[in-house]
C-alpha cells in the first residue's frame, strides 16, 4: 500500500525562515499564531493525514460512491468516521472568523494543512476544501442574515458546501447556462435546471449540503451579463433554522469519473428547488469568482500533493528496487543488481519532482501569506501589491502547477515500471487522480488566456511591473554573494526573457488576438518558471545563510543542491517557451479545419 508521510521539515523551513510566518503574530488578529500552536496544529495534522486518511485513498478509489433507489449516496467504508474527526478537531474552522466558531488562525496554516490532507487522500479532502470556498463566497456576498445562519454550520464543518456552475451545454461558456430562477411573493426564488460535475454534490456525512447555484432570473439579460448566484441549501430550514423538509434538488446521478473516486460528483436536478438570492441580482459572478479564485489555489495545492505523494513511494521504490548496474561500476556488490536510484535518468526523474515540488511549495505558500497580509498591513500600497499579485499568480499556480504536476506524477509512475501501471502500487490512483486538476474550476488553457488576457493588462499592468521591481531590488541586495551566483543569474536571466516574451505578446497579439492564444501557455509556463527562480532564490538564500552561520544540518545543503538543479535543468526551458511564442499563430491556424 502506497505511504505518504507529510514533509513537515521543509514545510515549516518555508514558512518559519523562509516567508517569517511569525511576523504575523504582530498584528492582533494573529497575536496567538505562534510557532508553538502552529508545530502543534501541523503535527496533528501530519499524523491524522499519514494514518487516516492515505490508508482510506485507497478505499475510496477502489469502492467509490454509491447511489441508492431515494437518491441519498452511501460514501466509501470509513469517510464518515475521518470527517467526523475532522469536524470534532475543528479542523475546518482553522482560518475561519472566531465570530462564525472558528479559529481565527492565518490562511498559510489552513493550506499547509489542506497540503496534506489532498496529498494523503485528494478525494476526501474535496468535502472540506469546497465548504471552505463556499463559506467564503456567503462571507463576502452574503446579507448579515445569510452569514448568521450558515456561517457557524459550515465553520463547524456540520454542513457542507458545493458550487453549481456547469451544464450539459455550456462549462467555461456560463453565458450559455439555461438554469431559471423564478422570484416568490415572499422573497425566495423557485430554481430549475440541471447541473453537471458537481462535486460533493450529494454524501451522508453532513446535517445538511449548502449549494451555490448560478442561475437567470426569468427577465434577466441574455449571456454572463443576467447571471445571478442562489443558495439552494439541501433541506430547507425551520423556524429556529434547524434541517426540516427536504428541497426539491436531488443527485440524478454520480459521474462516472477517471479518477477522485471517493468523491462523489453528481448531476444535480433542481425542480423548483428554493433558494435564495446571495449577492445582487445579475451579478452572480462577481460573487462566484471569489469562490473559484479560492478554488484554483486549492487546485493548484492538489497537484502540489499528487506529485509529493507519487514522488515519496517512488523514492522508496528507486532505492529498494534491484535492476542493472550501475554506469560507473556496481554500487550494491554484494547483491545480483544495484538498487535503481543509482541510474542518471532514474535521478533526473527524481530531481524533477522533487525541485519542482519544494518550489511549488514555496509559491503557494507565498501567495497565501500575501492574502493572509492583504487583509492586515497598514500601508495601502502594500495591500494593493498584495491584490496585484493574487490576481497574477492564481491563474498560474492553478495552471502551471497542474500541468507540471501532472508530468512528475508521471515521472514517478515511470519509476515504477511495469508496477507503476498496475493498481496494487498505488502510482496509478495518483496519476488518475491527478488528471482532474488540469481540466476543473477553469481549464488549464482558460488559464493561460486569463493571464494574457486580462490579468497582464490589469491596472496597466501594474502587478508584473511590481513584481519585476522586486525582483530587481532582491538581485540588487544579494548580486555580490558569491555562492549564491548561479542562483541570482538563473533568476536574472528568467526575468528578462520573461519581459522579452511579454513585449512580443504585447506588440502582436494586439495587431492578431490568435498570436495571444497562440502563446498563452507558454507564456504562462515561463510565469511559473520565473516565480519558480525566484522562490529558489529565496530559500537558497535562507539556506546559504544556515550554512554559514556554522549549520550542519543537511537540509540546508541538499536545499541548495535541489535548487541548483532546477536553476541549471529546469529553468533552460524559458528558451524553447519563448522561441514558441515567437512563431506566433501562423503555425497553429494554417491547417484548414476540414483537413484535421
Amino acid at each position: 500500500m502506497p505511504i505518504y508521510n507529510p514533509p513537515l521539515r521543509d514545510m515549516k523551513f518555508v514558512m518559519q525562515e523562509m516567508l517569517n510566518v511569525g511576523q504575523l503574530t504582530e498584528y492582533e488578529k494573529y497575536a496567538e499564531a505562534d510557532t508553538e500552536t502552529l508545530d502543534a496544529i501541523l503535527e496533528e495534522s501530519a499524523k491524522f493525514a499519514s494514518e487516516v486518511l492515505t490508508p482510506l485513498n485507497v478505499v475510496g478509489d477502489h469502492e467509490g460512491c454509491t447511489r441508492n433507489e431515494d437518491g441519498s449516496v452511501t460514501m466509501p467504508t470509513g469517510f464518515t468516521e475521518a470527517y467526523h474527526q475532522v469536524v470534532a478537531g475543528g479542523m475546518m474552522g482553522l482560518s475561519e472568523s472566531p465570530e462564525y466558531g472558528g479559529m481565527g488562525m492565518p490562511s498559510i496554516w489552513s493550506t499547509a494543512t489542506g497540503e496534506m490532507q489532498s496529498a494523503a487522500n485528494m478525494a476526501f479532502a474535496m468535502y472540506p476544501g469546497l465548504t471552505g470556498s463556499a463559506a467564503k463566497a456567503i462571507g463576502i456576498g452574503g446579507t448579515d442574515e445569510q452569514k448568521k445562519t450558515y456561517l457557524p454550520k459550515m465553520t463547524a464543518g456540520t454542513w457542507t458546501g458545493t458550487m453549481n456552475l456547469t451544464e450539459p451545454h455550456c462549462g467555461t461558456d456560463l453565458g450559455l447556462l439555461k438554469t431559471k430562477a423564478v422570484p416568490q411573493a415572499d422573497g425566495s426564488y423557485k430554481l430549475t435546471g440541471q447541473k453537471i460535475f458537481i462535486s460533493a454534490g450529494e454524501h451522508d456525512m453532513a446535517e445538511n449540503i449548502v449549494h451555490l447555484v448560478l442561475a437567470r432570473i426569468e427577465g434577466a439579460p441574455a449571456g454572463v451579463k443576467g447571471i445571478s448566484l442562489f443558495i439552494v441549501p439541501k433541506f430547507k430550514l425551520d423556524k429556529d433554522e434547524n434541517p426540516a423538509e427536504r428541497n426539491a434538488v436531488s443527485c440524478g446521478s454520480i459521474e462516472e469519473k477517471m479518477g477522485i473516486h471517493g468523491n462523489c460528483t453528481c448531476v444535480m436536478n433542481y425542480d423548483d428547488a428554493e433558494g435564495y438570492l446571495l449577492g445582487e441580482e445579475n451579478k452572480g459572478l462577481r460573487v462566484m469568482f471569489v469562490m473559484m479564485n479560492e478554488a484554483r489555489l486549492g487546485v493548484g495545492m492538489q497537484g502540489l500533493g499528487q506529485s509529493e505523494v507519487a514522488y515519496q513511494n517512488a523514492v522508496l521504490y528507486a532505492q529498494d528496487r534491484l535492476q542493472g548496474r550501475s554506469l560507473t561500476g556496481p554500487k550494491n556488490e554484494a547483491g545480483p543488481a544495484d538498487p535503481l536510484i543509482v541510474h542518471p535518468d532514474v535521478r533526473r526523474m527524481l530531481m524533477e519532482t522533487r525541485a519542482f515540488n519544494e518550489g511549488a511549495r514555496a509559491l503557494i505558500y507565498w501567495a497565501t501569506m500575501l492574502e493572509d497580509l492583504e487583509g492586515l498591513h497598514p500601508d495601502e500600497k502594500f495591500r494593493e501589491k498584495c491584490d496585484d499579485y493574487l490576481g497574477l499568480l492564481t491563474p498560474v499556480i492553478k495552471g502551471y502547477l497542474t500541468d507540471k504536476a501532472m508530468l512528475t506524477t508521471l515521472d514517478c509512475q515511470q519509476i515504477f515500471g511495469g508496477h507503476g501501471f498496475i493498481e496494487e502500487w498505488g502510482m496509478s490512483q495518483f496519476v488518475r487522480d491527478m488528471r482532474i486538476a488540469l481540466i476543473y474550476e477553469g481549464a488549464n488553457g482558460v488559464q493561460a488566456l486569463d493571464l494574457v488576457g486580462r490579468k497582464l493588462a490589469r491596472k496597466g499592468g501594474r502587478a508584473l511591473m511590481s513584481l519585476n521591481g522586486e525582483i530587481d531590488t532582491f538581485l540588487g541586495e544579494n548580486s555580490d554573494n558569491e555562492n549564491l551566483s548561479e542562483f541570482m543569474d538563473g533568476l536574472k536571466t528568467s526575468k528578462q526573457k520573461l519581459t522579452e516574451g511579454t513585449m512580443w505578446l504585447m506588440q502582436n497579439g494586439m495587431t492578431n488576438p490568435d498570436n495571444a492564444g497562440a502563446g498563452s501557455t507558454d507564456y504562462m509556463h515561463m510565469m511559473g518558471l520565473t516565480t519558480l527562480a525566484y522562490m529558489w532564490a529565496k530559500m537558497a538564500l535562507v539556506a546559504q545563510a544556515a550554512i554559514d552561520a556554522g549549520s550542519n544540518d543537511e537540509f540546508y545543503t541538499n536545499k541548495i543542491i535541489t535548487g541548483r538543479y532546477f536553476v541549471l535543468r529546469m529553468l533552460p526551458m524559458m528558451d524553447a517557451h519563448l522561441a514558441k511564442i515567437k512563431t506566433g499563430a501562423e503555425p497553429l491556424m494554417a491547417l484548414e479545419a476540414a483537413a484535421f
